[in-house]
């Protein structure tokens, strides 16, 4: 199949309607997204492709895991289900991707070197109002992006200009996973150190569609 029209049948298929539907639909796209890429000789193509597809994904993803409660200890991998503390819900989700990478032990890792493990090439900000961060993310443009703080990690998607931030929120224990604005009263707002990082860079991409291990 022509990589546009690919690109097409995969932006235009129906959502799925349960979360283990989603995750099912996701390795399937990843297994032919994978083949078409490894037989083309337009890689920049597929790559973009791909990187298209899984933005959708893990949007779809972010609105399933909405309001799971957060905890310290928590490691469900079932949104709605249980709790998810900071770590797990950014580890479990890029697996749930189809990314291949060890979900305990990085989501165990300290804020800034978990993020690294994921997005090796960011950019650092250190006692800055986080509005110079947003800045910053709009200049980048849109996109998904990984974040590690004083103690907190998450998400952050830009969209249309506008940066949320994505995390399971210790600040709101009973609701947990949630998207909301940069400014405010939030870890990210509140936080001195902020290490950001780009997600689904060329190379995270290719591993995805190669089926290869994340990380050094």
């Amino acid at each position: 199949m022509h990589a546009i029209l690919l690109l097409h049948f995969l932006l235009w298929s129906a959502p799925a309607a349960t979360y283990p539907e989603l995750k099912a639909s996701i390795i399937e796209r990843r297994s032919e997204l994978g083949a078409v890429y490894a037989r083309s000789d337009r890689k920049d193509t597929l790559i973009t492709t791909a990187r298209a597809y899984l933005l959708t994904a893990i949007d779809a993803q972010f609105e399933h895991w909405k309001g799971t409660p957060w905890d310290f200890n928590g490691t469900t991998r079932t949104p709605g289900e249980g709790t998810i503390a900071c770590g797990y819900f950014v580890t479990t989700v890029l697996q749930d991707a189809g990314f291949d990478l060890p979900r305990f032990k990085w989501a165990q890792l300290a804020a800034e070197p978990m993020i690294r493990k994921v997005a090796p090439l960011g950019k650092a900000f250190s006692n800055v109002p986080v509005s110079t961060v947003e800045t910053w993310l709009q200049s980048q443009g849109d996109g998904l992006y990984a974040v590690g703080l004083d103690s907190h990690v998450g998400f952050i998607r830009v969209k249309a200009g506008k940066a949320l931030f994505v995390h399971s929120n210790y600040y709101q224990r009973s609701i947990g996973v949630m998207a909301e604005p940069l400014e405010g009263r939030n870890p990210l707002a509140d936080s001195h150190y902020r290490y950001v990082g780009q997600l689904l860079s060329d190379e995270m991409v290719r591993r995805w569609l190669g089926h290869l291990p994340l990380g050094p």
